[in-house]
């Protein structure tokens, strides 16, 4: 795959936030340690302006982000940067690492500050931290803005302690003193590192300072494309997994889990036939199963494919794609605006279950005790994980030790400690250390999915404008029991939703409308069955945004507009407007292609950021046909241009490398990827079985464009293109065959793989392997 990158770094002219001073903490320690101290109101936006303006919802006053990061405030001064005797500077990153470069992004940010290189600061993940309380969650593309300015507080106060230490030392003022690259300087050229000033700057008590951060125009390191501080040890095969950890005696485990999700053991029938089976040390029946603890992964599989289980039923036995499309469309909410004196469109979209399986399977490291626990795992949630397992254990929360490992991938999964949880019960039960890991049909079948839903849209026009746009969104419900939900009732006081429930809430505050359309309502209904969800990347608006963004087309074609310039005539503002502009001049919006052939355009505000994203399609016999083994191939894109405006981009690179993933994830959902569900569990049992974008389906070009610095602030950027990207693809498609889809994603209505069988849970590996290399 053929990429570019085209990025701007702040300069003078950027708007920036006033040169105002920033309160922290000198922390009592041994070498110099400082922390970060928050607070304040968040602006609301600018009002819109239109022939019919639509009001600003929730989101555009205070959204996810804001709220993520309103939680976070009150524990912002346990965040500490250390600065040590040999010249670095640590810090315990209280986010995960599952990829998206969040320990490079806060290096920068810290060496920015401290004028020190970016090799001198040493970043790692923190524990679980119950005292941060709200501020451990990894999730709402929130990590960068809600650290952001507690992280370069405390550098800024670090930086001037060392200064004023030294400016003590020496007898000298401490304005006469420049620092670089980790060393101050004085007038008369004495010179003295950070290191070698850490303890004398270290303070005895905690007491409240303040200090004053840099201007973006003084930035050399913010801003600058910067590779990774972790690629060398990805490349060497030296980055540590969970899986990669080595903890004495905690041997490979693996569980035989039921043909129906959430199933539960009525008996095994072979328990000491399958414990005398080579390597394994120890079965034991769980709540999820039956677990299995061997010398060597291969034979837990061998134990797991022995073992004769009978199974109680699970909690969605029965439900299919059909029958859950079934409840959706029943409880879907009525429109209530009705087509009076004005032409209507109307249209309803069904998105097929997606999995939320990441790259690194679900796996925990768990060693119990009688009086204390210690886990491994990646997590995103780890403070929610703790209580969790502290409460099946039956343990207090401070004896459980939850150490955070970088994962390969989220997803949002990782949200969820579900394999943290699973392989405490199971060394707790065992009496033994326990290295379990979930294998892939685990991930595909019991793993977490993001549900199925039904988005309706009812579009009022008349006289060229648009008079009203309803959007209601039934969807089966989103577990949010991962910390979020307890965020968001700690500052609902601050929230412009009222008391609408966690999901309603999430919905409300991630769910914007960037385009004058009137009237506008877009509401949640949830219908409660019992799979196991999560919010996957960008949670609701993918689909949301897909549905109205193939609508607009819709009305771009009623009313005989370019869908450009239809979405230029309704847009709220001039900033969404530009970037708009901007991918339709790096993709040549409007240029001739040929039949069957398409372009396609859309465009996503959120988490104070914008992205807007071009397509091609092709959806010509010969591509749609071309032989796939064990896959169908369908359309293929085969250019994608996405423009981001992250507000201040921190990491061009870094940002850059999140988009590619984005518009992969778009394409993903709008052509392949999904879960068929047959009697109440997932049919595909393996990536073989998963479609996410595969080489057939990437595009040969692929051009990201970060938009110069436009706010004083980073928006959310993580997630950003996931929903443009998806929208994009849908628009292309259904320019290119001249017909609207509704149903996602397109090939989902073929089953293109024989299904493996649910029993066992394991399915055989293949043997023929070297007859497909090249």
């Amino acid at each position: 795959m053929a990429h570019q990158r085209r990025s701007a770094a702040p300069g003078d002219g950027t708007p920036s936030l006033e040169r105002r001073r920033f309160l922290g903490y000198l922390l009592a320690a041994p070498t110099l340690a400082v922390a970060a101290k928050l607070g304040g109101d968040l602006a609301a936006p600018a009002p819109a302006d239109a022939a019919i303006p639509t009001l600003p919802g929730p989101a555009d006053i205070l959204d996810l982000g804001d709220a993520l990061t309103l939680a976070a405030m009150p524990t912002s001064n346990l965040i500490a940067i250390q600065v040590n005797r040999d010249d670095t500077v640590s810090f315990a990153v209280p986010r995960a690492e599952v990829g998206q470069g969040i320990t490079t992004t806060i290096a920068m940010l810290i060496a920015e500050e401290m004028d020190l290189p970016l090799s001198k600061v040493g970043v790692n993940l923190a524990d679980a931290r119950p005292e941060l309380v709200f501020n451990q969650l990894t999730g709402g593309s929130n990590s960068v803005r809600s650290l952001y300015n507690p992280v370069r507080t405390a550098a800024a106060i670090a930086r001037a302690r060392l200064l004023a230490t030294a400016a003590d030392q020496w007898k000298v003022d401490a304005s006469t003193l420049t620092a670089r690259d980790g060393v101050i300087r004085s007038a008369s050229g004495r010179t003295a590192t950070y290191g070698s000033l850490a303890e004398a700057a270290a303070s005895a008590r905690t007491e409240e300072t303040s200090a004053t951060l840099k201007k973006t125009s003084e930035f050399r390191i913010i801003g600058k494309p910067t590779g990774r501080i972790d690629a060398l040890e990805a490349v060497t095969g030296r980055k540590k997994f969970t899986m990669d950890l080595q903890v004495p005696n905690a041997k490979p485990t693996m569980v035989c889990r039921p043909p129906t999700i959430n199933g539960t053991v009525k008996a095994v029938h072979n328990l000491a036939e399958v414990k005398a089976m080579p390597g394994v040390t120890d079965v034991a029946t769980i709540s999820t199963g039956v677990a299995v603890r061997a010398e060597t992964f291969g034979q837990c599989i061998d134990a797991i494919r022995a073992l004769k289980v009978d199974w109680g039923p699970g909690t969605v036995d029965g439900e299919s794609d059909a029958s859950v499309e079934q409840k959706l469309r029943a409880a879907a909410l009525p429109m209530a605006v009705p087509p009076v004196l004005t032409q209507s469109i109307d249209a309803e979209f069904v998105f097929a279950f997606a999995s939320n399986s990441a790259l690194e399977t679900n796996c925990a490291i768990a060693d119990v005790r009688a009086d204390r626990a210690e886990i491994w795992s990646g997590l995103k949630s780890p403070i929610t994980t703790q209580e969790q397992i502290a409460l099946k254990l039956g343990l207090p929360i401070p004896a459980v030790k939850v150490h955070v490992v970088t994962g390969g991938g989220s997803f949002g999964r990782k949200l969820f400690g579900d394999a943290a949880i699973e392989a405490a019960e199971i060394s707790k039960k065992m009496g033994k250390p326990v290295k379990l890991m979930w294998h892939r049909a685990d991930d595909a079948r019991h793993g977490r999915t993001h549900p199925m839903c039904i988005s309706r849209v009812r579009v009022n026009h008349a006289l060229g404008n648009v008079v009203s746009y309803e959007q209601r969104h039934t969807s089966v419900t989103t577990d949010f029991g991962h910390g979020l939900g307890e965020i968001l009732t700690a500052v609902a006081a601050k929230l412009p939703v009222g008391d609408i429930g966690f999901s309603q809430t999430v919905f409300m505050l991630s769910t914007s409308m960037p385009y004058n359309f009137g009237a506008a309502t877009q509401l949640l209904n949830e219908v409660p069955l019992k799979f196991h969800t999560s919010s996957m990347r960008n949670v609701y608006s993918p689909n949301v945004v897909c549905a109205r963004e193939l609508i607009v087309d819709q009305l771009a074609a009623k009313m005989g507009q370019d869908p450009l310039t239809f979405r230029r005539n309704f847009l709220k503002d001039d900033r969404i407007r530009k970037v708009l502009d901007k991918v339709a001049d790096v993709g040549n919006w409007g240029r001739k292609m040929p039949a069957g052939t398409a372009q396609g355009i859309a465009l996503h505000h959120e988490y104070k950021s914008v992205s807007a994203v071009l397509m091609e399609i092709d959806c010509r016999p010969e591509t749609v046909n071309r032989k796939i083994r064990n896959g169908v191939a369908g359309p293929r894109v085969t250019k994608a241009v996405a423009v981001v405006d992250a507000g201040l981009p921190i990491n061009p690179k870094g940002l850059e490398a999140q988009t590619i993933g984005c518009v992969n994830d778009g394409i993903a959902m709008a052509l392949t990827s999904s879960l068929h569900i047959d009697n109440g569990l997932p049919l595909e049992a393996s990536w073989d079985n998963y479609f996410y974008t595969r080489q057939w389906n990437t595009p040969p070009e692929v051009e990201v464009v970060v938009m110069p610095a436009t706010t004083g602030e980073p928006g959310g950027a993580g997630e950003l293109a996931v929903a443009s990207s998806f929208a994009a693809a849908a628009c292309a498609y259904g320019r290119a065959v001249g017909k609207m889809p509704t149903r996602f994603p397109i090939n989902h209505g073929t089953l293109s793989f024989e299904p493996k069988p649910k029993v066992p849970p394991v399915p055989e590996s293949p043997v023929d392997g070297l007859a497909y290399t090249y």
